[in-house]
């Protein structure tokens, strides 16, 4: 029988390493931390437009588009449990040529969600401010997302469960205010409670497939559950279950909240220059100025900080990206010694989000955001059919049919984007393309490693 090792006298200590006390609960506190309670209000007015009042809708067909891809995420990280990302996924199980790609266009995710988190917040911040001039606005918080990242502040997980309960909170007094503007409506008219799903006078399929391609923003962080199974009891169960209820827990709030919001403001289309207030405007019809201000405060906040991290994260995939020669180490992959952090990266991206704070609007933003987060989606489902269904030994009909739900429910959202979103997310994937090629003279060399460690 083999010796204890503790008990050996080896004096060999076991290597470090993080300890398992997630549960299944505290991995879903977390996934809806990430994802935020109030997610769809700063869509809600550019998927109403785009879908013309049917923001409900697109919210629930996207859960079903994401429920699948969750799947799928949650059955690469247990083959990956250290990875948790797309690009390690399809580089690994498909082709490492593939996986560059994948990556590359979560680069163009990262990138563009500091800048539209820089937009809506200026665009808020002139509810409050309307004398200070939108470019007066962008500067300022694009400039304190820069310092106070290069300070290397760090918001706790605390501060971000404060923030999600805190909220939750403002939700509810939303449905409260709701609730009481409806009690005291004499007449509701026909069809007046359906309508937010289906009304015959203004739908059309089009548009609502457009408005699914954006509400699918709702949903975006749900992977970042995977990023935690080294720290998760139970992972090969919990990350997969707590990556769908986290979808399905979102899908249900979020569609209350947009449900609600319908039946205060009907079909009727929101100002080009306040749809992103939309929802606060909202809030006033119900409520007034009272609530109005409450809930541009709330999605004020909840931006700063959206933005504060984005950037952070972006800037750490940058100099991983360096680090790993995918990018040039000499600038990206660089570490300001006083601080510990990528200062390069971090002045990049925050440079890149002012300056296309002038030049893209919030709605073409998201749309480009939702262009590389497609193709990460299809190629998680892609890499999960590769090994669970065609490299396995026992074919089972859902590792076949979920994967291929996910990829083609994902492709036909990705397909229905507008044209000028496409035409920039194909451009940039063009541009990467390129630079591998370049760089490892037509993918004959390696672009980036996947050395991530095996399953143990």
């Amino acid at each position: 029988m083999a010796a204890n090792p503790a008990e050996s006298g080896s004096g060999a200590p076991s290597p470090a390493s993080l300890k398992r006390t997630l549960s299944l609960w505290q991995l879903i506190v977390i996934g809806i931390v990430i994802i935020q309670p109030i997610a769809p209000m700063g869509i809600f007015g550019v998927i109403s437009n785009e879908a013309r009042g049917h923001v409900v809708t697109t919210i629930l067909i996207a859960m079903v588009a994401m429920l699948f891809t969750a799947i799928s995420y949650g059955k690469m990280a247990r083959a990956y449990p250290s990875a948790g990302s797309a690009y390690t996924y399809v580089g690994r199980e498909i082709h490492p040529a593939l996986g560059y790609v994948t990556g590359w266009a979560m680069v163009m995710d990262y990138i563009l969600n500091p800048l539209i988190c820089t937009v809506i917040c200026s665009k808020l911040a002139q509810n409050v401010l309307p004398g200070v001039p939108y470019w007066a606005l962008a500067i300022g918080f694009a400039g304190m997302f820069t310092a106070l990242n290069l300070r290397a502040i760090h918001t706790s997980a605390r501060i971000n469960e404060a923030l999600a309960a805190g909220m939750m909170i403002v939700v509810v007094i939303f449905f409260a205010f709701v609730a009481r503007s409806l009690w005291g409506l004499h007449e509701y008219g026909a069809g007046f409670f359906t309508q937010p799903f289906y009304n015959p006078e203004t739908f059309s399929f089009r548009g609502v497939f457009r408005g699914t391609s954006i509400a699918v923003l709702t949903y975006i962080g749900f992977d970042g559950i995977s990023t935690f199974s080294e720290e998760a009891e139970n992972p090969r169960r919990n990350i997969l279950l707590a990556t769908v209820l986290v979808c399905v827990i979102t899908g249900v709030l979020s569609s209350l909240e947009v449900y609600a919001a319908q039946l205060v403001w009907g079909g009727k289309p929101f100002p080009a220059e306040m749809v992103e207030s939309a929802f606060p405007l909202v809030a006033r019809q119900a409520g007034g100025f009272l609530l109005f201000h409450l809930l541009n405060f709330t999605i004020l906040i909840a931006n700063v900080g959206s933005g504060m991290g984005a950037q952070l994260a972006a800037a750490r995939l940058l100099y991983g990206m360096g680090r790993s020669d995918a990018l040039p180490r000499g600038f990206f992959g660089a570490i300001e010694p006083k601080r510990r952090i990528p200062m390069n990266n971090v002045l990049l991206i925050g440079a890149i989000a002012l300056t296309g704070a002038f030049f893209i609007s919030y709605e073409r933003g998201v749309e480009l955001l939702n262009f590389g987060a497609f193709i990460a989606f299809m190629g998680v489902n892609a890499a999960a059919f590769v090994r669970y269904f065609w490299r396995a030994s026992e074919k089972r009909w859902t590792n076949l049919a979920f994967p291929l739900l996910g990829f083609a429910i994902c492709f036909f959202i990705w397909l229905n984007l507008s044209r000028p979103a496409k035409i920039a997310g194909g451009i940039w994937i063009l541009v990467g393309i390129a630079y591998g090629a370049v760089k490892t003279r037509g993918f004959q060399a390696s672009l980036v490693r996947f050395d991530m460690p095996d399953e143990s």
